[in-house]
């Protein structure tokens, strides 16, 4: 008989990669300084690899959709998105810049497969009556990555160099391979022409009908999250509080160097963040029923929104405060997202609904982060009030979006087996 996958592979999966996730960035950063000399250039690099998870996601997601074995299909993002940083440190040295970014924005297609793509597999790791304390444990990795992967990141880099910083991401990544690929087998096998489905006996014909599926599903997709009101409320929201956290770690420079003495001491912050993060989603769950997740979606984005209202101090006692109750507001805000996902997907359309979701919120990041440089420049505390406005306006999205409900027909378009 065979082994059942196990939910400790799942989760020890899925931190080795997205601890590498977290510490790529940082390292990229670092290594662009090094390499290139050139603060512009090494910001270039970290918005080549997130800005383009918008384009890669959707697509990425209708995949696994369609794979009899997504597992197979992450293990082999995993591999293909470490050979890409590995190809970024070597291009840094011997290819010209433009070429190098090209090579990181390549890269960032596959980046929502180590969130979303993983997510997206959990109920067929877990029992349907586990599944809400299954997906407050792998919200956890998110936290845990979150604060292992840039600290490692400054240890590495300081110890051995910042190239062999990213080189060390690459491998967190890849140590994920066999959980990845041993992720449990969709049942009843793949969909669509060409992918263990009905072929038509002319190619041609067989790659128009696969083409036209693939731009079915993805259109399909697109309904769900639009047309069930408690996926789009979750949805949007969750877009502009990552906008409010961009915001808020492009102020963290120059926060930790005007409250702690030191810009390279902002990064603690994100550590306390991600400390309260763990703590506030290990007590969900241990209550995963207690509060309803759409409420959780918007209340965090609120708890959010405060905890940057008191970054604005700028004192370092309110300064620590403040980042404790923002990861209080945003672990468990993540963990209730899951959940309305997995709720609310259908089954074949899950990965691609993930990893949809995944690619909007970084690119949300990536647009907070962009807005809120030159506003700190201008000024620190604005900045920080930006910021929490962004988050008090995620919380107003969610009460924006109708609430009626969808015909049972919609949102389930495009072909399937």
């Amino acid at each position: 008989m065979k082994k059942r996958y196990s939910m400790g592979s799942y989760l020890a999966g899925a931190v080795a990669a997205r601890a590498g996730d977290e510490m790529s960035g940082p390292a990229l950063m670092l290594a662009g300084f090094a390499l290139a000399g050139s603060t512009a250039d090494a910001s270039s690099l970290l918005a080549g690899v997130t800005v383009s998870a918008a384009a890669g996601g959707p697509v990425l997601g209708v995949l696994l959709d369609r794979a009899g074995q997504p597992g197979r299909l992450v293990a082999a993002a995993l591999v293909l998105y470490a050979a890409g940083l590995g190809l970024i440190v070597v291009g840094l040295d011997r290819l010209p810049f433009a070429a190098t970014v090209l090579i990181a924005v390549v890269t960032g297609l596959l980046g929502p497969a180590l969130s979303g793509g993983w997510t997206a597999q959990l109920p067929r790791v877990v029992p349907g009556d586990r599944l809400p304390r299954a997906i407050a444990l792998d919200a956890m990795t998110f936290s845990a990555a979150s604060l292992a992967g840039p600290a490692l990141a400054g240890v590495v880099a300081e110890a051995l160099g910042a190239p062999s910083a990213v080189v060390v991401a690459a491998a967190l990544i890849v140590s994920a391979l066999p959980a990845a690929w041993l992720l449990p087998a969709r049942l009843g096998g793949t969909r669509g022409a060409g992918l263990g489905g009905t072929r038509d006996a002319r190619p041609g014909r067989t790659r128009d009908a696969r083409a036209a599926s693939v731009i079915g599903d993805l259109a399909a997709g697109t309904r769900v999250i639009v047309g069930r009101p408690p996926l789009a409320r979750a949805t949007l929201t969750s877009i502009v509080t990552c906008v409010a956290q961009g915001m808020l770690t492009a102020c963290l420079p120059l926060l930790g160097e005007r409250a702690l003495g030191g810009a390279g001491r902002g990064a603690v912050l994100l550590s306390c963040a991600a400390i309260s993060a763990l703590v506030a989603n290990a007590v969900l769950a241990r209550f995963p029923r207690s509060i309803a997740p759409d409420t959780v979606i918007w209340a965090g984005a609120l708890v959010q929104a405060a905890a940057l209202a008191l970054c604005a101090s700028g004192r370092p006692a309110v300064l620590v405060v403040a980042v404790l109750i923002l990861g209080a507001g945003e672990g468990p805000q993540l963990a209730a997202l899951f959940a309305v996902r997995h709720r609310e997907a259908p089954e074949h359309l899950r990965g691609q609904i993930f990893t949809t979701g995944a690619s909007l919120k970084i690119t949300g990041f990536s647009l907070g982060a962009a807005v809120a440089g030159p506003a700190a420049n201008w000024s620190l505390p604005g900045a920080s009030a930006l910021a929490a406005t962004v988050a008090a306006l995620a919380a107003l999205v969610f009460f924006a979006v109708p609430s009626t409900k969808v015909a049972p027909s919609a949102g389930r378009a495009g072909p399937h087996s």
